[in-house]
């Protein structure tokens, strides 16, 4: 089942959004993949976002079209966790910081490593700069306006804030994330248009710690440990004299004879 998000206008902030519950109520009017209608499009409840905490996303479910529809708030970042503030504030501190590393240390602190912080860091950097490029690309046909890439409503100066409160829903399917809702290219993700955000873990992610290993080809030069050998049993006690009694890898017979027909087998003695 995937997962088709739409932009909900909203210019509540984010603490009014959470505290008066305003995913209660959203409303989508009909099902975008059936205009007409003729579907089960229903109301789908509603799912949670990690941060912030206590807010929530409305959706809708079309079981023909297998496709779950969410009201992503206009402050909230697309596919990244978190505000669009945040991810530009980020990229704000990096600009202004001596290297990469300190701007990563100021941003997640001693909670996180430094290289998973850097990673953290860059991966924001490379997406906003991306989003640009394609706002930029869309003036260049035409199809956005100067005005409109400035932001006609900025908040506060926020560039991306401003972006997705301008931009129509039209243009946002264009942008990759977070500003709008197509993959983000640069991690991964494939280059058409049809592809959509998929449940369950992140794809794409892999090359960012280098390519797989094909455990059937790859070769091993690790030396072979060799087995702990089995502890050996207690040696025997002879009962008479005491002496321990030395183990025989060949099984002792259990009777002989004298070669007589008529004598009876003469026990040995194995001890």
């Amino acid at each position: 089942m995937a997962i088709v998000q739409i932009p909900l206008r909203t210019s509540s902030s984010v603490d009014a959004y959470i505290r008066n519950r305003e995913w209660r109520e959203a409303r989508l009017s009909g099902c975008p993949l059936h205009p007409s209608g003729g579907c089960s499009f229903a109301r789908h409840g509603s799912y949670v976002r990690v941060t912030p905490p206590g807010l929530r996303i409305a959706r809708w479910y079309c079981p023909e079209g297998r496709r779950t529809f969410s009201l992503l708030p206009d402050f909230l970042a697309a596919k990244l966790p978190g505000l669009l503030a945040s991810i530009e504030d980020s990229v704000t501190v990096a600009s202004s910081a001596k290297s990469m590393e300190a701007a990563a240390d100021a941003l997640r602190g001693p909670d996180v490593t430094l290289p998973g912080a850097v990673r953290w860091l860059r991966r924001r950097i490379r997406a906003v700069r991306t989003v640009l490029a394609h706002v930029t690309a869309e003036m260049a046909t035409g199809a956005l306006t100067r005005e409109s890439a400035l932001g006609i409503n900025l908040d506060k100066g926020r560039v991306l804030l401003g972006l997705r409160r301008s931009l129509s829903p039209q243009i946002l399917n264009r942008i990759p994330a977070p500003l709008g809702f197509q993959p983000a290219w640069g991690a991964g993700w494939a280059r058409d248009g049809n592809r959509q955000h998929e449940m369950g873990p992140d794809e794409g992610v892999a090359h960012h710690y280098g390519p797989a290993i094909n455990r059937a080809q790859a070769s091993c030069s690790i030396t072979l440990i060799k087995p702990p050998s089995r502890s050996r049993p207690p040696p025997k006690i002879c009962s008479v004299s005491g002496v321990p009694i030395a183990a025989c890898k060949t099984a002792a017979p259990a009777f002989t004879s004298n070669g007589s027909t008529d004598s009876a087998p003469i026990v040995r003695n194995t001890s």
